[in-house]
């Protein structure tokens, strides 16, 4: 929905995994919405697919005139948890912060993320999630932009370990 003259967008809190309810109880009662997401790489049993996921969990932009519209009313929209305050007034979003993620938007309407950077092998690293988080590698060697071979250390010996680029970070 379009943003009406005289708003400004203010950040909504929502429920756990209830961003789309929040946004479309909002947009019932004529607030303007909007859900940034991204297209998440998800593996499931051998098999890769891309889903929806919203930007930033839990949280979603409302385009409200505070001065003619009834703000309150959000309070208790379904999947709503609360709109951002400062003291008892909502907290405007600064300008340009919209603008600049529908920028980045694709023809889908997902915000594109920036690549990660790229691993080379002899590059330290920290797995971040898996049966080995939190475990220091190597890299050995870089076979996709998907997966990396990596060698941890475990009892006492280097064993090549291949993981997701999505899940090792540099250390």
């Amino acid at each position: 929905m379009a943003m009406e003259p005289g708003s400004r967008w203010y950040v909504v809190q929502t429920q756990v995994n209830a961003e789309v309810k929040a946004a479309a109880g909002l947009v019932r009662q004529g607030f303007g919405t909007y859900l940034p997401r991204y297209q998440k790489r998800r593996s499931h049993a051998r098999k890769v697919e891309l889903v929806p996921r919203p930007l930033f969990p839990r949280y979603l932009f409302v385009a409200i005139d505070v001065a003619a519209q009834r703000w309150r009313a959000i309070q208790s929209t379904l999947g709503v948890s609360h709109l951002v305050c400062v003291g008892d007034r909502p907290a405007a979003v600064e300008h340009g912060v919209i603008d600049a993620l529908k920028s980045r938007e694709d023809e889908a309407g997902f915000v594109a993320l920036a690549r990660r950077p790229a691993f080379s092998p002899g590059d330290k690293v920290r797995i971040v999630e898996g049966a080995f988080v939190d475990s220091l590698a190597l890299v050995e060697d870089v076979s996709d932009q998907h997966r990396v071979a990596v060698l941890l250390n475990l009892l006492g010996r280097q064993v090549r370990v291949f993981v997701g680029t999505g899940l090792i970070t540099a250390a």
